[in-house]
């Protein structure tokens, strides 16, 4: 018969630590996850800004709660900024003012939340952009890709509805635009438009359930999202950057606890900072020089946050008429005409579905087209997949064009050059400039392959010039070492694969489809180095031989 001592901890930390432990179990959890190994690099924090800000977004949001009045019943503002005093407003818009110049801390917080927006929403987009550019979304990340898309799509709802709260004149007239394109959509439109506010604009009913969107709903399907991500990031382990020792069997990197751990908190701290630092020093939203919102007149000048700037800027590029072709139809029906205002209706949903469901389905096209169903866990340099990386810079300056059109007023004053100008230049850029820019972006990605093919064979340039005994200048190239080397060539050459038959012998349309889209990919390719190449390299010193096969290498 034996007897085992049961543990009994010395510290009252240990005590509690030990109690809760034996109760639920938790020892094994956070021994198996700070084991888990985490990769180091500067753009994998960006993902890290999106989750401190959205922490802020949910501190300073619960202290705006405690003072703000979602309701739009009118009254006459008693507060303390005298240039309003006795001005009628809405409740909203008092509440707004009150926690701006009478509740204490409360400018403040008001800015903390406006900044840390600003900044969720740029570090999600950016995020994104670093995770399409160096292929983490391919197997097993395609449905990761997707909840980062629906996040992404949930921080621009979240700000939106929370921008339109104070019910000033500038969130005002953002409502009032989401009022046309709402009536826009045929039969049911105005229907809709009655029901968000509570009868005709602007109603009595919108501040209360955007409120309600803002601070229950959409901040819920946002800590959805992100627990949802974060758990594939864990199942699915770290995507790392290609480098010696690096496979898609293994992680190199840092463990959780207590390394990662101790980064990530001391990160926290830092964006905590940075974000106080700009909210006390940095005004954003005045809404006491705007004044409460008045649906009679019309401003100038105004402009969204610029998350949402690229949809306003897409309904000003809209032309009402192309010659003498209309944009507003009138369709007939049994209970009378509606009015079809594709003028209104086609830029707000035409360029945003274009690029959020093209974002939605490239993991299933790229897999498509290059036939590869394996799992990725090593990702690419941008370089090295020139297509991708064209069509990203692409789409990049589609957004920028919208995005730099909410402007155009502002562009035309500041620059003393007319309106319509810059009105038609930036129509030319929204269809030019993504071509211009996939152009460019593909040829300098293979350019910069070039390059490391010329550095791996030839060695880097040392900046001294030597002649030879003939009286020949010449540089002197320094062999890079084996780590660098190891960088530039090890990464996939994608090579086009033609169409291909199926077991009955046929090749289907869809395939045909497929092979011409392989070419369109990978007919400009630069292929790495060769092991075979690189001695010849070594050998020959001169490297007379091995320019024409650098020459070779390159497909067309």
């Amino acid at each position: 018969m034996s007897s085992s001592a049961e543990y009994t901890p010395k510290t009252q930390t240990g005590r509690i630590a030990n109690f809760v432990d034996s109760r639920v179990g938790g020892s094994a959890m956070v021994k198996e996850f700070g084991r888990k190994i985490f990769p180091d690099h500067w753009s994998f924090m960006f993902g890290e800004v999106a989750l401190y800000t959205f922490v802020l977004l949910l501190i300073s949001g619960t202290f705006l709660t405690f003072f703000f009045d979602p309701s739009m019943a009118h009254m006459v503002y008693t507060g303390s900024y005298n240039p309003l005093h006795g001005v009628g407003m809405s409740a909203a818009m008092a509440s707004t003012m009150d926690i701006s110049f009478d509740v204490r801390g409360g400018l403040f917080m008001r800015q903390m939340h406006h900044w840390s927006a600003l900044l969720f929403v740029a570090a999600v987009s950016v995020h994104m952009l670093r995770v399409f550019f160096t292929g983490a979304f391919r197997k097993p990340r395609e449905l990761n890709w997707v909840v980062g898309g629906v996040l992404l799509i949930l921080a621009m709802a979240a700000g939106f509805t929370g921008y339109s709260l104070p019910d000033d004149l500038l969130s005002g007239n953002g409502l009032r635009i989401i009022d046309g394109v709402v009536k826009s959509i045929p039969v049911i439109g105005s229907y809709i438009s009655f029901f968000l506010f509570g009868g005709e604009f602007p109603g009595d009913a919108v501040i209360p359930r955007l409120y309600s969107l803002h601070i229950m709903i959409v901040p819920a399907l946002i800590l959805l999202m992100v627990a949802m991500h974060l758990f594939m990031v864990v199942v699915h382990k770290h995507t790392q950057y290609p480098g010696p020792g690096r496979n898609n069997d293994n992680v190199v990197g840092f463990p959780v606890g207590p390394v990662y751990a101790a980064k990530a908190g001391g990160f926290f701290f830092i964006v905590f900072g940075i974000v106080a630092f700009i909210s006390g020093f940095f005004q954003i939203n005045p809404i006491w020089n705007y004044g409460p919102y008045d649906p009679s007149p019309v401003s100038a000048g105004t402009q969204p946050d610029w998350y949402i700037g690229w949809v306003d800027g897409a309904l000003r590029l809209m032309p009402g008429t192309l010659g003498n072709f209309s944009f507003e139809w009138l369709i007939p029906f049994p209970w009378g005409t509606n009015t079809l205002s594709l003028n209104v209706l086609l830029p707000a949903l035409v360029p945003a579905g274009i690029v959020f469901t093209l974002m939605f389905v490239w993991p299933w096209i790229e897999a498509w087209i290059t036939k590869d169903k394996r799992e990725h866990h090593v990702l690419d340099r941008p370089r090295n997949a020139p297509f991708r990386t064209a069509v990203g810079v692409a789409g990049v300056i589609f957004y920028c064009v919208m995005w730099a059109a909410a402007s155009s007023d502002l562009i035309a004053t500041h620059f003393h050059v007319s309106l319509n100008d810059v009105t038609y230049w930036l129509r030319s850029l929204l269809f030019l400039g993504p071509v211009l820019g996939f152009i460019v972006a593909r040829r300098l990605a293979l350019a910069l392959q070039r390059k490391d093919r010329e550095i791996v064979l030839h060695g880097r340039e040392a900046g001294i010039i030597e002649m030879s005994p003939e009286g020949a200048f010449s540089e002197r190239h320094v062999e890079v070492d084996e780590y660098r080397r190891y960088l530039l060539t090890s990464y996939e050459d994608r090579q086009v694969i033609p169409p291909q038959a199926d077991r009955a012998g046929h090749v289907t349309g869809k395939e045909k489809r497929r092979g011409a889209l392989s070419k369109f990919f990978f007919e400009d390719r630069v292929a790495p180095v060769t092991p075979k190449e690189l001695a010849e390299a070594h050998a020959a010193h001169g490297h007379e031989a091995i320019e024409v096969d650098d020459k070779n290498s390159i497909g067309h």
